[in-house]
């Protein structure tokens, strides 16, 4: 795996299956790490974007991007100016996309990390997985909370294939509902669908084409960083 900046050798495991410890080593708490994962395609990185651009004025924002090969979706992330380029890193996996999000989580944690030390205080980091497949789920070593992205085009039947991703994520979004005229989905059925996979998991419904599109979501996160900051003070 590699980073895109200089970066100082960590000692880590290489497999996590604990929550990473909430408080910095001066005692201080950490930023909120949130995973966002799905498949290729489903819109991760412009909801990444979005979310950005729609919360950096009022909170204090990184992003680890992953990619197989490439640094596209951190190129794409600075191209778009979501944030200073500082803030934005990239790791390639050299792998499966899940392996650097749930199995050998140390690249990402690394990236993390420094983003951290560099820019504190931070209040919300988030982590974007290369596209992969339903099963796709982050180590609770890495990430607080985890976002699963799917999308409508890929059609309306994706909610009730279940998986680990659309059925254990602590936020389910249904991406492109702009679109589902146009490709035959029925949202109802989507949002039906997910609800019997979720039970009371909440699902979002996002179109990034229109102006308050990410709304949903953007509202959820600070909701999840509001019960992140009272469990500092409590």
């Amino acid at each position: 795996m590699h980073l895109d900046h200089p970066a100082t050798p960590l000692s880590l495991p290489h497999r996590h299956t604990h929550s990473a410890d909430a408080l910095r080593p001066d005692g201080s708490r950490r930023a909120l790490r949130v995973g966002l994962g799905g498949p290729v395609g489903s819109g991760k990185t412009a909801t990444v974007a979005a979310l950005c651009r729609t919360l950096r004025d009022r909170l204090s924002i990184a992003v680890v991007t992953n990619d197989i090969y490439t640094r596209e979706d951190a190129e794409f992330l600075r191209r778009e100016a979501v944030l200073p380029p500082e803030r934005i890193a990239a790791v390639e996996t050299g792998a499966c996309p899940h392996t650097a999000i749930r199995d050998d989580i140390s690249a990402n944690l690394e990236a993390v990390e420094q983003l951290e030390e560099a820019l504190h205080p931070l209040d919300l980091i988030l982590v974007e997985s290369g596209g992969d497949n339903l099963t796709a789920t982050f180590s609770r070593g890495l990430v607080d909370t985890q976002v699963f992205v799917i999308d409508v085009a890929s059609g309306d039947d994706i909610p009730r294939k279940g998986g680990p991703g659309i059925t254990t994520a602590d936020l389910l979004v249904i991406n492109k509902t702009d679109l589902a005229p146009h490709v035959g989905a029925d949202l109802g059925t989507m949002a039906a669908d997910a609800e019997k996979q979720r039970g009371p998991l909440p699902v979002a419904f996002t179109s990034l084409a229109t102006t308050d599109g990410i709304a949903p979501v953007a509202d959820w996160l600070g909701e999840c960083l509001a019960s992140w900051r009272a469990g500092a003070a409590a």
